[in-house]
């Protein structure tokens, strides 16, 4: 009997957060890792919530992509040891000894100590560095520009507690090395797309880092078009950093244009050099759209207008009440009519008209594959299951929760178009037309501006908010 061979293991890594936006931090490395190929191993249950995260890659370019790629990496080492005490951290360090062992000659290098949430005195790191002497590297000590860099990292995961001042590396959870492979390269952009730096933005207009972490969910590339049906200032124009083309449309054009000539889209696009990727730019009601023809975007990217800074209008009619009903000359009777004008209506946010409106959207315009990815008002965790349940699975056709994240006020939520059938262009349902016999299902995000402001009373109070 010939024994099977052993499966091949994978490269290790240590990956660095930022110290924000915790719940977004695995979605986004998976996002990334389909949008170039390849498989992530995660542990059997990953704790996102903490600074460091040990995954499995299939090889070392797979770590350099998601180091340059995903706004919320800090930084990508090759994983050698871990421990609770540096005893235990020295001990698995030997064990591990051949995925070292090949720097050890003629290499030069340097040693990196550092901590999160607390401060590792000068004096008691070179006591740490020279606890790593049994490794014996015998290459140049270079403190600029050395071929490897051995990353020492420590986590003190006891947020909001006094920390008594010491000359040692006082209390930590756990001690963690390796070799860095690379730093963090897209971590960067949040401060180069600055909101405050931009040369046109409005009061709506979303920060930089949800605009960034927002794209890597739609797998922006280049040659990819992806469309946002209520671009407003533009702020979710940003894929185009990452070589993707972009279609905006709103229905109030003065957002998209601002007081200049040249729309402001345009020229806080010029100010980044990605000018060029935004196709056009267009006035219309989504819901009153002029597509014609289905399946033209790879993603859409959307962060739909909620009540709070901004209400969420449509096209509507409604009778002029200043002014009198006429008669109808033409007619002979005494049948009258009265004189109607083309106004904004509220849109109101319920499942359905907002967001199932967002759903036909997609299923309609939607490359086989494609993602919506989008923003939704929500004020319990009770939303995911009644979003997925009646604007997806209510409105016809296969998609996919591939993610949906968030806190109270917006949830991000990422739909994947999982079916090749075609659709007909959706027929949109005024929410003032649905049936109102009690029946109908209301999610959490209704009347979400009057719990929105009425949670931040609350919270001036010092009350808890649900």
């Amino acid at each position: 009997m010939t024994t099977p061979p052993r499966q091949q293991m994978g490269l290790q890594c240590l990956l660095v957060f930022a110290q924000a936006h915790e719940e977004f931090r695995i979605p986004e490395i998976q996002s990334i890792a389909e949008l170039h190929g390849f498989e992530v191993t995660f542990p059997p249950f990953p704790d996102a919530s903490r600074p460091f995260m040990v995954l499995e890659l299939e090889s070392e370019s797979h770590a350099r992509v998601l180091a340059q790629r995903c706004i919320l990496v800090k930084s990508v080492c090759e994983f050698y040891g871990r421990g609770k005490t540096y005893e235990e951290l020295h001990e698995q360090i030997r064990k591990n000894r051949e995925r070292w062992s090949k720097y050890t000659h003629d290499t030069s290098f340097k040693f990196s100590i550092s901590a999160y949430n607390h401060t590792i005195p000068q004096r008691r790191m070179k006591d740490v560095i020279e606890g790593f002497s049994y490794m014996d590297f015998r290459g140049r000590i270079d403190m600029h520009s050395p071929e490897v860099v051995l990353a020492c990292l420590k986590n003190r995961d006891k947020r909001g507690t006094i920390r008594h001042k010491h000359e040692g590396d006082g209390d930590f959870e756990e001690v963690f090395f390796g070799r860095l492979i690379e730093e963090g390269t897209a971590r960067p952009l949040v401060k180069t797309f600055d909101v405050k730096k931009r040369t046109y933005y409005g009061n709506t207009s979303m920060e930089a880092e949800i605009s960034l972490l927002m794209a890597n969910q739609t797998l922006a590339a280049p040659g990819k078009l992806i469309y946002d049906p209520f671009i407003g200032t533009g702020s979710m124009a940003y894929a185009t950093h990452f070589g993707a083309f972009v279609f905006g449309s709103d229905i109030d054009g003065r957002q998209m244009r601002g007081k200049e000539k040249q729309p402001g889209i345009i020229r806080a696009a010029a100010q980044y050099g990605v000018a060029s990727r935004i196709l056009d730019l267009c006035t219309f009601d989504v819901t009153r759209n002029p597509w014609r023809c289905g399946e033209m975007f790879d993603a859409i990217i959307t962060d739909p207008p909620y009540g709070v800074r901004a209400g969420a209008k449509r096209l509507g009619r409604k009778a002029r009440p200043d002014k009198p009903p006429r008669a109808n000359p033409q007619s002979h009777s005494s049948q009258t009519t009265l004189t109607t004008t083309v106004h904004t209506a509220d849109h109101a946010l319920r499942a359905i008209s907002l967001v199932v409106d967002l759903v036909l959207l997609a299923r309609y315009l939607l490359r086989p594959r494609g993602r919506l990815v989008f923003f939704l008002p929500t004020v319990t965790t009770s939303t995911k299951r009644s979003i997925y349940n009646h604007a997806v699975r209510g409105h016809g056709g296969r998609r996919e929760l591939a993610a949906n994240f968030g806190s109270w006020g917006r949830r991000l939520i990422t739909i994947r178009k999982t079916t090749s059938e075609r659709y007909p262009p959706p027929t949109f349902t005024s929410a003032a037309d649905a049936p109102d016999d009690g029946l109908a299902h209301t999610p959490a995000h209704k009347d979400f501006r009057e719990k929105y402001f009425q949670g931040s009373r609350n919270r001036g109070r010092g009350d808890a908010w649900a």
